[in-house]
């Protein structure tokens, strides 16, 4: 723990006299349907709003852990612990290295894909891939909290989305997603694929790979993108779960199953068992492309699983990202159903029949106000950066974060001076207080969702002059869309975003503290995923920037 410790502190780092000094963050969610009261046996879905795709649980004894992709940000793989599966309390991260998470000039939505976590005989395991760079791997702890191993690779396994499976006799399986053999018939058209692993060695299994499923549920109808298998062993019947349809909205969940990993997979005939894609669209707030789900068992005999969806406030517009949704699950003659077919989830149902409840969690649901004010020496884990890098850029000192500003851009593929939290909510404030930057260097508030996709409310500094800026990236390089000289004397400001759905404005305190408007009502459609594209929600932050003098 001393060395993640030493990583997220930036107390060791001494900064030049022109690092950027914030004095607080706050952020507050406001969406309206999250203001309806939870009556006392109830839970809230999503029980983790916001960015949180691609969720795979497990139980230990009586303590539940849940993990989700982290792509390009960093540290990697978000960790929560649970007594309830209701309410989560992060662990932290658990790739936290650069030798865990090389991300050099790697964009927003490529790094770490859909993980899964498993337990066997006193050890953790994640198993996950690190596209472009490594492949597939495996890290382990005998901690959930850490600190986690070093990797263990995996040349054997293509593709993406590998899972990890104990089997009863002591033999070890990785299913995962990859290319079928040959060529494909059509576009989309994918296998799952199952090698056997050497748990002494941590080796592949020479020549034991073989495709279970060939294209999905019914080959015959061109099923899409089957991935993120998970397979479990349930009296006596082996069950392989599955995504399918893509990650929009003909998202899918559906099961084959065998009596032996030696004969073939079954599919159900009522398949799919989760999707929400033959629901009208325009249903009051919908959530909509789900899949992706594993599934647990508690203590008290019930089946629930988690899987990600997403909250579009307009059409299929949402800039939360995929988010983790928990929901029972129904067995019907031997299949495992998660939600009957035409249903809608609901955003509010009754909670697991669990007995403990989970102490001291943590805001990821419902609406509520967050606020940092840098009193510990650690930074948060709540706050990301993009990509990983051995020099650090942030510190905390005297209830006060310092960002060093760093030459790189938003719109780069190197790490920018940029900490972002989550966007968990489709309506929300976010605020900062910080210093006016000194020559040569901007900082401010950024809501970022890629690099050609964010906006950069700050201040910069040329010649002792200082600006307040609005730039937009819309597809493109960032462009200065509001511009206008800092009335004199100010030593530090408040600058705050209001998002409202597909609408974001800009405001700042003057001299005497009242909030003055720079920029009303501008496009926030851009920082949904349906525009930007990719695969993550936007993050909401503060950066800190070197600035060039005009020559001109």
């Amino acid at each position: 723990m001393k060395f993640r410790s030493l990583l997220l502190t930036g107390l060791f780092f001494s900064f030049i006299a022109s690092a950027n000094e914030f004095y607080q963050f706050t952020y507050q969610g406001k969406d309206p349907i999250f203001e309806t009261p939870l009556k006392a046996n109830e839970y809230r879905n999503p029980i983790l709003a916001g960015f949180y795709p691609d969720p795979s649980i497990i139980r230990v004894d009586g303590d539940y852990y849940l993990v989700n992709s982290s792509f390009s940000y960093s540290p990697g793989v978000p960790i929560f612990h649970s007594k309830d599966l209701v309410n989560w309390k992060s662990l932290g991260h658990i790739l936290v290295s650069p030798k865990q998470l090389p991300l050099e000039q790697q964009s927003t939505s490529r790094g770490i894909y859909a993980p899964t976590i498993r337990y066997h005989k006193g050890v953790f395991y994640l198993i996950t891939t690190l596209v472009d760079v490594r492949g597939n791997f495996i890290v382990t702890a005998k901690d959930p909290a850490g600190p986690w191993s070093d990797p263990i690779l995996l040349p054997e396994i293509g593709g993406i989305d590998p899972d990890l499976f104990f089997d009863e006799d002591g033999k070890v399986y990785i299913a995962h997603n990859e290319a079928p053999v040959g060529e494909p018939l059509y576009n989309g058209h994918r296998a799952i694929w199952l090698w056997e692993f050497d748990l002494k060695t941590q080796k592949v299994v020479k020549d034991s790979g073989r495709v279970i499923v060939n294209g999905g549920a019914d080959i015959a109808k061109k099923p899409i993108w089957i991935e993120g298998p998970h397979i479990y062993k349930i009296n006596g019947w082996y069950y392989l779960s599955c995504a399918e349809g893509g990650t929009a909205d003909q998202h899918s969940q559906v099961i084959f199953r065998s009596k032996s990993l030696n004969e073939p997979f079954i599919p159900y005939e009522g398949n799919p068992i989760l999707t929400q894609r033959n629901l009208d669209a325009n249903r009051k707030n919908p959530i909509a492309n789900t899949g992706h789900a594993d599934f647990v068992q508690t203590k008290e005999g019930e089946w629930w699983a988690v899987f990600l969806g997403v909250r579009p406030y307009e059409k299929n517009l949402f800039n939360t990202g995929r988010e983790t949704f928990l929901l029972p699950v129904k067995w019907k003659d031997g299949w495992p159903i998660i939600l009957e077919k035409g249903h809608a989830i609901p955003h509010q149902l009754t909670a697991p029949k669990i007995q403990q409840h989970t102490a001291s969690t943590d805001m990821m649901t419902g609406n509520f106000v967050w606020t940092d004010s840098f009193e510990k020496s650690m930074i948060g884990h709540e706050w990301l950066k993009l990509r990983m890098s051995a020099t650090e850029f942030a510190s905390i000192k005297n209830g006060s974060l310092f960002l060093q500003a760093k030459d790189a851009r938003m719109d780069s593929l190197e790490q920018p001076a940029f900490l972002g939290r989550r966007q968990q909510h489709a309506y929300f404030d976010a605020s900062t207080e910080m210093s006016i930057p000194e020559d040569n260097s901007s900082a401010g508030l950024v809501a970022f969702q890629n690099e050609n996709h964010h906006y950069y409310f700050g201040v910069k500094t040329l010649n002792r002059q200082s600006t307040l800026f609005i730039e937009q990236a819309k597809g493109a390089a960032p462009q200065a869309i509001y511009q206008a000289p800092l009335e004199e004397g100010l030593t530090k400001i408040t600058l705050e975003i209001k998002v409202n759905a597909g609408k974001i404005s800009f405001f700042y305190q003057n001299k005497q503290g009242q909030t003055q408007t720079a920029l009303k009502e501008a496009d926030a459609k851009i920082l949904s995923t349906e525009v930007a594209g990719g695969f993550i929600g936007t993050t909401i932050g503060v950066h800190a920037r070197q600035e060039t003098p005009s020559t001109d």
